[in-house]
């Protein structure tokens, strides 16, 4: 009788503690984002921090800091070459390497290269390069608009959303369309990649080095277009990828061309804006959330020790 009592009770207490200890476990602050050094996000071509509380990296940075990260989101020109985007991030950086020591660097399309100036020039404060469907060795869509009869039009065009983008993001930025089509051209990457050869593919369409320097190189991309029916963005894409034939491409970017260091893989189901979670966070429901890429990433180069 007293052995059924104690059971009874200990069943009783077992069931009254059990949500407590559930929502105290589920209270714990998650530490599976938490790297060393910050990530630092870096914005495309036509990108910003944020426009109207709508965010380029869509959802990305509050899930990576629910998760232990410190993350940074930094604004360079939305058009402007390689270079004059990479000086115009530096002192960000040198800002932010100046609390932390070192930074992780992540940037989409025009972001990787952007990123790789900053591990060109000043290795000390990057502990690490990811570039996600960023074009390393150019666009076939740069190619085709850059020196064509079609040129004058875009770059009035670009430019002028450029310049929108930066009055309502705040960026304070000139814009400068055609010197951003010259980088992203194949002529254009190659002679970037003559200036900062780290982590580059040395064989068509292999992986370049994994790290150099002290840093570590990674990449992904995608291989999706149409992804989404409920996605406007979709139907642009669409329209840009003809310029591919019948090469794999996000959209905007090819598949090898997305290529530096570390592959990590280069074929998600994922079109160039799924790879930030847009339009508004509308991308397959058949492959990996955007933002699980990212986080799980983030757990990599912790246990990197980055």
């Amino acid at each position: 009788m007293k052995l059924w009592i104690k059971t009874l009770a200990l069943v009783v207490t077992i069931a009254w503690s059990a949500p407590s200890a559930a929502w105290w476990w589920n209270s714990k602050p998650s530490t599976y984002a938490d790297t060393r050094y910050p990530v630092v996000l870096v914005h495309g071509m036509f990108g910003f921090d944020s426009i109207i509380g709508v965010d380029y990296w869509y959802g990305i940075a509050e899930d990576l800091r629910k998760n232990g990260a410190d993350v940074y989101t930094t604004q360079v020109p939305a058009l402007d070459s390689t270079i004059a985007r990479g000086e115009a991030l530096l002192p960000q950086i040198e800002a932010i390497a100046a609390v932390h020591g070192k930074v992780s660097l992540i940037g989409h399309s025009h972001g990787g290269p952007t990123a790789r100036y900053i591990s060109t020039v000043r290795p000390d404060l990057v502990a690490s390069v990811t570039s996600v469907g960023s074009p390393h060795t150019g666009s076939p869509v740069a190619d085709l608009i850059y020196n064509s009869p079609a040129e004058g039009l875009a770059v009035t065009l670009g430019n002028a959303l450029g310049g929108l983008i930066g009055v309502l993001s705040g960026g304070g930025y000139n814009q400068d369309m055609r010197s951003s089509l010259q980088s992203l051209t194949s002529q254009g990457s190659a002679e970037f990649n003559n200036f900062a050869p780290a982590g580059m593919p040395t064989t068509a369409c292999g992986e370049g080095a994994y790290s150099a320097n002290g840093i570590r190189f990674y990449s992904w991309g995608g291989t999706g277009v149409l992804t989404n029916v409920l996605d406007l963005s979709d139907a642009l894409l669409g329209t840009t990828s003809l310029a591919f034939g019948f090469s794999q491409n996000d959209g905007l970017v090819g598949r090898c061309s997305n290529h530096f260091g570390k592959v990590i893989r280069d074929n998600y189901f994922m079109n160039h804006l799924d790879e930030v979670n847009q339009l508004l966070g509308l991308h397959s429901l058949f492959e990996t959330d955007p933002k699980a890429v990212y986080k799980q990433h983030a757990n990599r180069l912790k246990n990197a020790g980055l």
